[in-house]
């Protein structure tokens, strides 16, 4: 079976000497996996990076197999890699879908909302521009996968936006991480950190 498919970059694992196991968050079919020959190559290095969109090509002999997958980039986030602020919201964000979101499950609402963040890290240079949608993705992730949620009224106002922090991360640790604390904590620790020290 040969499908199509577009997506974001939500993890990467180096399997081998050089291939990836790579897992896509997609408009359709949710989160997938697929490994990728070459992960290591030159040509494939700046491709496989987190948060950046992705078109597939996904070969699967058997159901149940892990897909063999090509893949070819469509929007490259590598350059925001360098801004601290920027680079630690894409790292969180994958690395919270990756972690919790079933595979092989249409959660269209939770692509739109990614995407929706990641353009606006990418457009925006300041934080204050995004800082707010960080916590309403956060919010829908809850959600989506059963702990209810609501969005934030003010995405500019600071107070509000580190409230709105700091309450997230009660209910995220309560509820979606509380067997994965020590491996995800970290990522949103550095954006917290980050966002603080940008408004001090």
């Amino acid at each position: 079976m040969v499908r199509q498919i577009e997506g974001i970059i939500c993890a990467v694992r180096h399997h081998g000497e050089n291939g990836a196991i790579v897992r896509l968050l997609t408009p359709n079919h949710g989160l997938i996996s697929g490994y990728v020959r070459g992960a290591r190559s030159r040509i494939n290095r700046p491709i496989l990076i987190c948060g950046n969109n992705v078109a597939a090509e996904m070969r699967q002999r058997t159901p149940g197999q892990l897909a063999g997958m090509t893949i070819e980039l469509v929007t490259s986030r590598a350059p925001l890699l360098g801004e601290p602020l920027a680079s630690a919201a894409i790292e969180w964000s994958t690395a919270l879908v990756a972690a919790t979101l079933p595979e092989d499950q249409p959660h269209a609402d939770v692509y739109a909302a990614l995407s929706g963040l990641l353009m606006a890290v990418d457009a925006a240079p300041s934080a204050r521009r995004w800082a707010g949608a960080v916590i309403g993705f956060e919010r829908l992730m809850l959600f989506a996968l059963g702990y209810g949620g609501d969005s934030i009224l003010n995405a500019e106002d600071w107070p509000t936006v580190l409230a709105g922090l700091n309450e997230n991360e009660k209910r995220l640790g309560r509820h979606l991480l509380s067997d994965r604390r020590a491996a995800l904590l970290p990522a949103r620790e550095r954006l917290v950190d980050r966002l603080k020290r940008a408004v001090a």
